[in-house]
C-alpha cells in the first residue's frame, strides 16, 4: 500500500484491514481520517527497533502514545515522559503520554517495542501530560460468557481530551464482548453519540477470533470477519458486535473513537439483543478476570446501558 496517507481505502476493503495491509513507513498500521474515509478518528502502530527513535508532528490531531509492548521515552512541549510500558497487551494496564495538536514529539525506545498512537482531529490545544498506569480504572463488564475487562485509560470522564476516546478490552478465550450489538452513529442528545470507531486486535498465542458489524441503515456497514493479531476494523456506522474470542485464545482490542459532537460515550443496544443485559446480575463474573493480578477493578461491574461499550 502506498505510504501516501491522503489516499483513501478502496470501498471493498474499507471495513477490514488485515495485518500488514495498511503498513506505511515505520508504522505497522496507519489509519488517518483521510485514509479511513471519515473525519476524526486515527490510529497508528509504531514499531521501533532497539535504540530506535521517531519524530512525530501532531498536526491537527491530539494523540496518546500507548505502549503495546516495551517502553519508551516521549519528549514534547518541553516535557520528558518515561513510559515503563509492559511486556505485552495481556500484561495489565500501561502508562501513556498525551500529545496536543500543533506540536512536535520525539519517541525513543532503548530496548525497542510497539506503540499505539491513538488520535483524533480536534480543536482545543490541551497540555502534554503523563498518564500513570496505577491510575487507569480497570472495569469488569458483563458476566458469564459475556465477561470482559476494560482498561479505561482515555474514556470520557476519565482522562481529559478534546475529541479522543480510547479504551482497551480484554476478552477471555471463549467469551463474547462488544455484546449486545450496539451503535453510536447518530447524535441524539442524552441517548446516543455520533462516533467513528477503530478496533485494533491482538490475539493471545497467535490465534484468531471473529468480529461482526451489521447495518443500522440502508446501505450501511456490514461485516463478519475472522480477525487476527494486527488486524483493524473500521466502524463508521452500524450495530457492532459481537467480538468473539476462540476457546483458549484471549482477545485484546484497542478501541479508538472520535466524532463531531460532545465528548460523550452514549450507545443504543440492538433491539433484538439488548435483553441479554437483564441476565447478567444472575450470573457470576468469569473467574479468570481480572486476567492479570494487580489490575484495578473498582469501576461498576454492570454500568447503565448508555455507558456500555466494548
Amino acid at each position: 500500500m502506498s505510504a501516501d496517507h491522503t489516499h483513501t481505502v478502496p470501498p471493498e476493503s474499507r471495513s477490514h484491514l488485515p495485518a500488514g495491509s495498511a503498513r506505511s513507513g515505520p508504522y505497522a498500521l496507519r489509519i488517518d481520517p483521510a485514509r479511513a474515509g471519515w473525519a476524526h478518528a486515527a490510529l497508528r502502530v509504531l514499531e521501533l527497533p532497539p535504540g530506535g527513535t521517531h519524530s512525530l508532528d501532531t498536526g491537527d490531531c491530539e494523540w496518546i502514545v500507548l505502549p503495546l509492548s516495551g517502553g519508551c521515552t516521549v519528549h514534547a512541549e518541553g516535557e520528558f515522559f518515561e513510559l515503563r510500558g509492559r511486556e505485552g497487551v495481556f500484561g495489565g494496564a500501561t502508562d501513556f503520554a498525551y500529545l496536543p495538536r500543533d506540536s512536535h514529539a520525539q519517541i525513543a525506545s532503548g530496548a525497542g517495542g510497539r506503540f499505539a498512537l491513538a488520535g483524533a482531529k480536534c480543536e482545543r490545544r490541551l497540555p502534554a501530560r503523563y498518564g500513570p498506569a496505577p491510575e487507569v480504572p480497570v472495569e469488569l463488564r458483563g458476566s458469564g460468557g459475556c465477561s470482559r475487562q476494560v482498561n479505561n485509560f482515555a474514556a470520557a470522564g476519565v482522562f481529559d481530551c478534546d475529541r479522543l476516546i480510547a479504551v482497551e478490552v480484554i476478552t477471555p478465550g471463549g467469551n463474547w464482548s462488544s455484546y449486545p450489538p450496539h451503535k453510536h452513529d447518530e447524535h441524539v442528545p442524552g441517548v446516543e453519540s455520533e462516533l467513528e470507531e477503530i478496533y485494533y486486535f491482538e490475539i493471545d498465542r497467535g490465534g484468531t477470533g471473529f468480529h461482526q458489524v451489521s447495518p443500522s441503515r440502508p446501505g450501511g456497514t456490514e461485516l463478519l470477519v475472522e480477525v487476527g493479531g494486527g488486524d483493524a476494523v473500521l466502524v463508521p456506522d452500524g450495530w457492532h458486535g459481537p467480538s468473539i474470542a476462540a476457546p483458549g485464545r484471549d482477545m485484546y482490542y484497542l478501541n479508538v473513537m472520535a466524532g463531531p459532537g460532545p465528548r460523550e460515550w452514549l450507545i443504543r443496544d440492538h433491539p433484538d439483543h439488548g435483553w441479554i443485559r437483564d441476565t447478567w446480575p444472575d450470573q457470576p463474573m468469569d473467574p479468570r478476570l481480572p486476567l492479570r493480578p494487580g489490575s484495578r477493578s473498582d469501576a461498576p461491574r454492570h454500568p447503565r446501558p448508555a455507558e456500555e461499550q466494548g
